[in-house]
């Protein structure tokens, strides 16, 4: 059974060999590759030759084509600052809507338009002819949260929703539909997975999840599924106050950062969601050691039970021991879905 194999068998309840690893590099690709993260941001071969050289030496189950939040914000006019050796950043001071009346005039911007979109798309291509064959691809967009934080800028959405909630809404409305169009293109290239990242959205309250970013991640993930691929959500930090509605998504995989407890988010989101998670990058992974890193990802596999991938909460960080990555990953090789026993 091979990683593509095995993860998807893992999504529709079919029986594995072993547990899949699928843990999130994007820094730590790039160093392992030893080249400039600017260019794994920007160009393609860079990023795909970073992730299946990272998959090939730790034994990944998947390569993904995440890099920095600011592809489809840049697409749209959005001004970001590039670094050699950092993510791409959103010019917060000069959001692209500043002023909220030239939401009515922009322009859904082409994702095979030439730009960081079709970026990202080339990348999954090129990653389905290199080994799609044995390894899953992963293709990725930002949620409605993220994305119109990316847009208007994260500290004046905020003020939004008490301010100009029909705005929010026309606003999340348009990057729907955004998400849903680049999401449609990688899937053409050959994505069999599509990540949505939605990291502020833990920095709202459950009124506000409620109400505004909830029904767009529900449409935005049924989208996703419409296209014939599963859905994967990933939001940094402490969600526990939006674990029941994360639930009802319908995501193939949600990811649950450390602060999460995975018995409650068990508890929350029912026996069938499948988990990826949780180890603090840092402490747990980072700074750790393996036979600590072992211990702690078997803890998370008792508490999220058989509906388990492992990975750690966020992304590994670039420098990650590389026998710290290896006791994660051979955790998963050792291990099946079942329910471990309690200690």
């Amino acid at each position: 059974m091979n990683g593509r194999e095995r993860i998807l068998a893992h999504l529709a309840g079919r029986p594995v060999d072993r547990l899949p690893f699928m843990p999130i590099t994007m820094m730590f690709a790039a160093r392992l590759a030893g080249v400039r993260y600017l260019d794994y941001c920007t160009d393609h071969r860079v990023l795909a030759a970073g992730q299946i050289r990272t998959a090939e030496e730790f034994g990944f189950d998947y390569v993904n084509t995440m890099s920095d939040p600011a592809r489809e914000a840049a697409d749209c006019g959005a001004r970001v600052q590039y670094f050699d050796e950092q993510p791409v950043a959103l010019i917060e001071e000069e959001a692209r809507l500043a002023d909220k009346v030239q939401l009515a005039g922009l322009r859904q911007p082409d994702p095979l338009g030439g730009g960081r979109m079709h970026n990202g798309i080339k990348a999954v291509a090129l990653l389905r002819e290199r080994v799609g064959r044995d390894l899953l691809v992963e293709g990725w967009i930002e949620g409605p949260m993220a994305e119109a934080a990316d847009l208007r800028g994260i500290n004046t959405l905020m003020l939004d929703f008490y301010d100009d909630p029909a705005f929010v809404h026309d606003l999340f409305a348009f990057v729907l539909e955004l998400g849903l169009r680049f999401a449609q293109e990688q899937v053409a290239a050959g994505a069999d997975l599509i990540g949505i990242g939605d990291a502020a959205a833990s920095l709202v309250g459950p009124e506000i999840y409620r109400q505004f970013v909830w029904p767009y991640e529900q449409k935005l993930v049924a989208g996703v599924r419409a296209l014939g691929v599963p859905a994967r959500l990933h939001i940094c930090g402490n969600t526990r106050a939006h674990l029941a509605g994360m639930g009802r998504l319908g995501c193939a995989i949600v990811d649950l950062d450390y602060p999460v407890p995975l018995s409650e988010a068990r508890a929350q989101m029912g026996p069938d969601q499948i988990f990826i998670g949780n180890l603090n990058p840092v402490s747990g992974l980072r700074n750790s050691t393996p036979e600590a890193v072992t211990a702690a990802v078997a803890d998370c596999h008792r508490a999220a039970g058989p509906r388990f991938i492992v990975g750690a909460g966020c992304e590994v960080p670039r420098d990650t021991p590389a026998e710290n990555l290896r006791a994660l990953g051979g955790y998963a090789r050792t291990h099946q879905p079942c329910i471990l026993p309690p200690l």
